[in-house]
């Protein structure tokens, strides 16, 4: 890793980003845009999501995004 490279999210990252800040239509069409445009299983595409919501960086580059993902997490986690 450049030494630059620690301050910002690469191509992976923001468009997993980027993704995020999207609506979809219906039931999969998230799920066909992960594996189409990032070329992810959902799977390991949450996993990613869920490391980045604690990533400053990713804090830093899309702060509404990942605190609004965030909020939903906890949410998540408190009722389960």
């Amino acid at each position: 890793m450049e030494p630059d490279d620690r301050h910002e999210l690469g191509p992976r990252e923001q468009g997993i980003l980027a993704l995020e800040r999207r609506g979809f239509p219906g039931p999969g069409a998230k799920e066909r845009a992960i594996r189409e445009e990032l070329g992810l299983a959902p799977v390991r595409y949450y996993q990613l999501l869920n490391a980045l919501l604690d990533d400053e960086r990713a804090l830093a580059h899309d702060p509404v995004t990942v605190n609004r993902l965030r909020r939903l997490r906890e949410t998540h986690r408190t009722q389960h």
